[in-house]
């Protein structure tokens, strides 16, 4: 991200007032946007690369949102952030499983749009990733061989703990609620009960922190969720 471009934006988005508004708020704090208005222009700019991410709206003329992230995400790991319809929590739930990395309803405030970009930008650097590995300090996440080791010790996790902590690990640095946990780990039904989340979480502690007691790698952010720290020089919040 040379010359002074804090990030290049693809917008696939038919609403030309709204990509023009986005272009020019987006611009103003260091982002180049390049707007397409279908997805087949949209599909044919982003194979041309040098993109960070990819802004995409679920309605487009030529071709469902849905499935033109789904063949974005079959070639290619660019982060996209998906704008979906007004309170359709549908929209948001098949998203994140089609492999969007956040989601943002309409309308919105183009200050919450450009914390969500910078956000996805910041998670994909945030951990050292290689052959699906996250690195934090002495953590390591092994995606591939579903596996976490501190220091190199192997320590034991159910798979759906491995998967919450992938979640938190993935969104580093993001306040994730309750209910968007549940939503990122898949094929959960017998856990989708509101305060059972909080005893896996314990158990993650009890397998990573020094101290499970006074954690300081997943902390609680009271009355929302949970918060996955890069480094563990910070304090649980009051």
């Amino acid at each position: 991200m040379g010359g002074g471009v804090s990030g290049r934006i693809l917008m696939i988005e038919d609403d030309e007032a709204l990509s023009a508004m986005v272009g020019e708020y987006l611009g103003s704090v260091g982002y180049a946007v390049t707007p397409c208005s279908d997805a087949a222009s949209g599909m044919a700019t982003l194979e041309r690369g040098g993109f960070d991410a990819l802004v995409l709206d679920v309605m487009l003329p030529d071709l469902d949102g849905f499935e033109l992230c789904r063949r974005v995400r079959a070639t290619n790991d660019i982060p996209i952030l998906m704008l979906t319809a007004r309170g359709d929590e549908t929209d948001r739930i098949v998203g994140l499983e089609l492999g969007a990395d956040d989601y943002l309803p309409k309308p919105f405030n183009p200050r919450e749009l450009l914390a969500r970009l910078r956000a996805i930008l910041r998670r994909r650097t945030a951990g050292e990733t290689t052959s699906g590995a996250l690195r934090f300090g002495r953590l390591e996440i092994d995606r591939d061989a579903r596996a976490v080791r501190v220091e190199g010790e192997e320590r034991t996790l159910t798979g759906y703990q491995f998967d919450l902590l992938c979640a938190l690990a993935e969104n580093a640095g993001r306040v994730m609620t309750r209910d968007a946990l549940m939503d990122r780990v898949r094929g959960s039904t017998l856990e989708a009960f509101d305060r059972s989340i909080d005893v896996h979480v314990s158990r993650i502690r009890a397998a990573i922190e020094d101290d499970p007691k006074h954690p300081r790698r997943v902390l609680t952010v009271r009355g929302t969720g949970y918060v996955f720290a890069r480094s563990q020089d910070r304090e649980t919040p009051p």
